[in-house]
């Protein structure tokens, strides 16, 4: 690490103007969450891997930002260069620089890698000392970086309209009429998942994303879609063209965005009073934004974030025919886990408590890690229809790995399974009909009181939520106490959102919607996904999470105050919940009800996946509960 930073404060002191500091953010082109192997720069200069953060780099320090799911895996994987700021407890990092850097400093960024908004925001808090935001012309850290991955030339498929429910035309048809209600003549769509949705298109650029590295731009009579060629064959350009969608080169993106500002991208928009250019503030790139005038760019969130959310039937149905493969995938694996775990290491096994035996019964090299036995159920799920890999990597965690909420393990540093502690499983899958995300804990020997009382809690948690009913317009912020309720009463609490979106064969955290206590104004819809996953996590000790996802559903209530219509949640995801690790004098006979209607379901909607051997462990674990 600390040649890379060298090498990059040597760039910086060099620069036209030199630089007093260096930002480099997670993001790439597209402001994604997950991204390419070449795009993951803020992993390079910093050796952390989690999925969100942001690094700065000063002529004498190096701090990386991140959120609360990932302190204690930021602890352990930055070097002695590097000083963690941990979000919502440090200075935010505009506030640091602002506070920290001299008058007149010089912050230099790709503004390829960094929103509108976040640039916006900098610059903001910059003024206020006269320090400037520099749009560096090339990456600065693209030149350190030595063997950088190749790009990636993965084909394009295209999602057949059985799955994606909606045609291309429909879906131009729909964004056009909004880009009238607005007064726009055209928008540029950066995000990966809302480019792959309108032109229902896949592809395998970024890990466990089924997207494209591609661009947008729909005018009201012309559509562009903008990617290497290479990654597009004649039968996905007929697709396209039969659908009004011209393929571009990658490149011309930036060339065309300057055209359609003046209205001379071909053929040019019927203007009729509507002269704006529709841009996401949260995810169109700075550098695409410097390029338009700003009195003519409608800053507004996406028309296609709510439109993607909003599932129609023929993904909603899709949605939960692969929740149930994937719940027989996950009951499949945790009959075979049980198995292995007496066989191998004594342990009492899931449904007793009991010490495990202090030696294994085979000697020699038999043994489960984290990664074999998440290996072993991938292989379950690969077994299913439509199946077309996971949808982010396994967190397969014992004991005190369970207590980073992200944890990746890693064949050469895993941890060995243990009898006696903890196994906390998150894990989904991608299948062509939809998108998967599910998490159970575990205990293969005999609980602590407190691992089951903290277990109870989030379980109470987790029916708090899935059992609400709530007013439309309900935002999700709103709805995240739920779930904390049960946790607070003792004193306890997560650093992560309860829920997120889940995309239809798409990106397993989807927005605009989000059940978190960062708040966001973004009303829950009918016929949206949400995850439910509460969760406690102890240092050094042991981690807990349940996760189901959820379909928004329209609430039967008997009365409707305010005319205002009601919503309510259907859970989809179907695996049981082991009921040794359950308080269940703590549960009320509501939760009770619950949890054997739930067990009830589970058991007859995955019995016609499973073998006979399958399904009497299944009716064991389902058998009704009471205090």
């Amino acid at each position: 690490m600390a040649e890379i930073l060298a090498a990059l404060r040597s760039l910086m002191s060099s620069h036209d103007p030199p630089l007093h500091a260096l930002v480099v953010p997670s993001e790439d082109y597209h402001q994604s969450e997950y991204v390419s192997a070449r795009d993951k720069r803020r992993e390079f200069v910093s050796g952390f891997t989690g999925s969100a953060g942001l690094a700065l780099i000063t002529m004498n320090e190096a701090l990386l930002w991140t959120d609360g799911r990932y302190f204690l895996q930021a602890t352990q994987e930055l070097t002695g260069e590097w000083k963690l700021m941990r979000m919502l407890e440090d200075p935010a990092v505009d506030v640091w620089m602002a506070n920290n850097l001299p008058n007149d400093a010089a912050i230099g960024v790709d503004p390829w890698c960094v929103s509108i908004d976040t640039a916006q925001r900098w610059e903001r808090a910059f003024a206020k000392k006269q320090q400037k935001l520099v749009q560096t012309s090339t990456n600065l850290v693209d030149k350190v970086w030595k063997n950088r991955p190749p790009a990636e030339t993965h084909l394009v498929t295209v999602q057949q309209i059985e799955f994606a429910g909606s045609s291309v035309v429909e879906k131009l048809k729909d964004l056009r009429e909004k880009l009238t209600n607005e007064k726009a003549r055209g928008i540029i769509i950066t995000t990966l998942d809302e480019v792959a949705w309108l032109y229902n298109i896949r592809g395998t650029d970024v890990p466990y994303c089924p997207v494209v590295h591609a661009f947008a731009i729909v005018t009201t009579n012309a559509a562009f879609l903008y990617v290497n060629k290479r990654k597009v064959s004649s039968e996905v350009i007929s697709f396209l063209k039969e659908s009004g969608v011209e393929v571009r080169d990658y490149d011309a993106v930036s060339s065309d965005v300057v055209l359609l500002q003046s209205n001379q991208l071909n053929p040019p928009a019927d203007v009729q009073g509507s002269d704006l250019i529709w841009a996401d503030p949260n995810s169109c790139s700075y550098a695409l934004y410097s390029k338009l005038n700003s009195d003519k760019v409608l800053l507004q969130q996406s028309p296609l974030a709510l439109a993607k959310a909003i599932k129609n039937p023929v993904e909603l149905d899709g949605l939960k025919k692969a929740h149930i493969r994937d719940g027989a995938a996950i009951v499949q694996y945790i009959v075979w886990l049980d198995k292995q775990m007496q066989e191998i290491y004594g342990a009492s096994g899931y449904f007793l408590e009991g010490e495990a035996t202090k030696e294994k019964k085979h000697s020699g090299t038999v043994k489960l890690t984290e990664v074999t036995v998440s290996d072993k159920l991938e292989s379950f799920r690969a077994s299913k229809e439509h199946f077309r890999g996971l949808s982010f990597p396994t967190i397969s965690s014992v004991g005190p790995n369970a207590a980073i909420m992200h944890y990746s393990p890693q064949s050469e540093t895993c941890a060995e399974m243990d009898p006696n502690s903890i196994y906390l499983c998150d894990s989904g899958a991608q299948y062509q009909d939809g998108t998967t995300d599910i998490t159970r804990t575990f205990h293969f020997g005999k609980p602590s009181a407190h691992e089951k009382a903290c277990y109870t809690a989030v379980l109470k948690g987790h029916i708090a939520l899935d059992s609400a009913v709530f007013p439309n317009g309900t935002c999700g912020h709103t709805l995240d106490i739920l779930a904390r309720l049960p946790l607070w009463k003792h004193g306890l609490d997560y650093r992560h959102g309860t829920g997120h979106g889940v995309g239809s064969y798409l990106n397993v955290h989807e927005g605009p919607q989000s059940i978190s206590f960062k708040p966001r104004n973004v009303p829950i819809h009918a016929s949206m996904t949400a995850t439910d996953e509460p969760g406690y996590y102890e240092d050094g000790n042991f981690g807990i999470r349940l996760e189901n996802v959820l379909v928004v559903t329209d609430a039967n209530t008997k009365f409707n105050f305010g005319d205002k219509g009601y919503l309510s949640f259907e859970h989809i995801t179907w695996a049981p919940y082991q009921i040794k690790m359950i308080n269940l004098k703590s549960l009320t006979p509501e939760e009770i009800d619950w949890l054997n209607a739930y067990h009830s379901r589970c058991r007859d909607i995955l019995a016609p996946y499973l073998d006979e051997t399958e399904l009497a462990w299944l009716k064991k674990a389902t058998e009704p509960a009471s205090a």
